[in-house]
């Protein structure tokens, strides 16, 4: 008997309401660090970000992802005894224990097994990843993905000199979010309407990582290395080797997963990019030899959303009728640490 097939069956996101001009705050801040800061609002100028959602003070992580993941579940009629497996796979978290997932799971009243996936910007694409490994081991079949971002609490707004500055900057496009993916096992419906035709769910994956670069991008604070060192609570990001250090992985691991469902470029509709600035997705678009006009902008507009990003651009594309039933999708994941992973997805 065939491995069960998974299925993303819906996702959804929740922004903020409250949102920040990015340029304003840079010019707040030179105001208050003439010396540190520049007189022009470079960040917003060179990413192309205008805006970005901070949640409300008196909310956390789990808060964001509950949101997304109580907005899927009624979309789908699905009620929490409904779920087989709650996977909270973020780069935020509410704090170091319990497991985030736990919170997540009490607040949407879900009582299924939970479990955290952490890895920075790629968090939802790896929770996507052992949500559909459960899956095809026949152990679960409902599994609900969740997603909670929250890194405007970890940025630096008061920089006493350039070298802080320097690695403060980056995290200016910061924004948070939350999302929900729903990933489910095929049914015996679905699996016979498939047969002789094009196959719904996930198709193929490949993941990589070059963990040399593991220092190019931190929030160091909170852990055995600097455990109640309150000045490394905020990032510290050094732009230029990150960038540098992802082109250097080249597009091998997304051509790979691209050849493995056996389909080229001419079959996707749409390739959702990990995004952190407008003029990078056109480094990407030329690094894996992308036709114009299949990719999604959400960072001009929503800021850079961590691992909500690409959730973020499925659902938005999914809203406009960018994409629908039967289209294919590739998810393109990239995070510090440094690592890289592609998802080939039939909607």
């Amino acid at each position: 008997m065939p491995a069960p097939v998974a299925v993303i069956a819906g996702v959804g996101v929740h922004l903020p309401e409250r949102t920040v001009d990015v340029a304003d705050a840079e010019r707040e801040l030179h105001r208050r660090s003439p010396d540190a800061a520049p007189r022009i609002p470079m960040v917003s100028r060179l990413t192309g970000v205008r805006r970005v959602h901070v949640l409300p003070d008196d909310w956390n992580a789990s808060d964001l992802a509950a949101a997304a993941g109580a907005k899927l579940l009624a979309e789908h009629g699905l009620a929490p005894e409904d779920l087989d497996l709650l996977i909270f796979a973020s780069a935020s978290q509410d704090m170091v224990e319990p497991a985030t997932s736990h919170i997540v799971a009490a607040r949407l009243g879900v009582r299924a097994p939970v479990m955290d996936v952490k890895n920075a910007c790629n968090s939802v694409l790896n929770g996507l990843e052992v949500a559909e490994a459960l899956i095809a081991t026949g152990r679960y079949a409902t599994v609900l993905v969740v997603c909670g971002e929250a890194p405007s609490r970890a940025v630096r707004w008061e920089v006493p000199d350039r070298e802080t500055y320097l690695l403060s900057a980056p995290g200016y496009t910061m924004s948070d979010a939350g999302a929900a993916v729903l990933v489910r096992a095929a049914t015996e419906t679905e699996r016979a309407t498939a047969e002789g035709t094009a196959r719904r769910g996930i198709l193929a994956s490949a993941f990589g990582a070059d963990s040399t670069h593991w220092d190019v991008g931190m929030l160091p604070g909170g852990g055995t290395a600097y455990p109640r060192d309150l000045d490394r609570t905020y990032f510290e990001i050094d732009g230029s080797r990150l960038r540098e250090a992802f082109l250097a992985l080249g597009p091998g691991v997304v051509l790979r997963a691209l050849d493995e469902a056996g389909l080229g470029w001419d079959e996707v509709a749409l390739v959702a990019v990990h995004q952190v600035a407008v003029p990078y997705l056109e480094d990407v678009r030329q690094a894996l030899g992308l036709p114009a006009g299949r990719t999604l902008v959400t960072v001009a507009d929503h800021g850079n959303v961590a691992s909500a990003s690409l959730p973020l651009q499925l659902a938005e594309a999914l809203q406009h009728g960018t994409v629908g039933p039967g289209d294919v999708v590739v998810l393109v994941g990239l995070a510090g640490g440094i690592s890289i992973g592609a998802m080939v997805v039939r909607l």
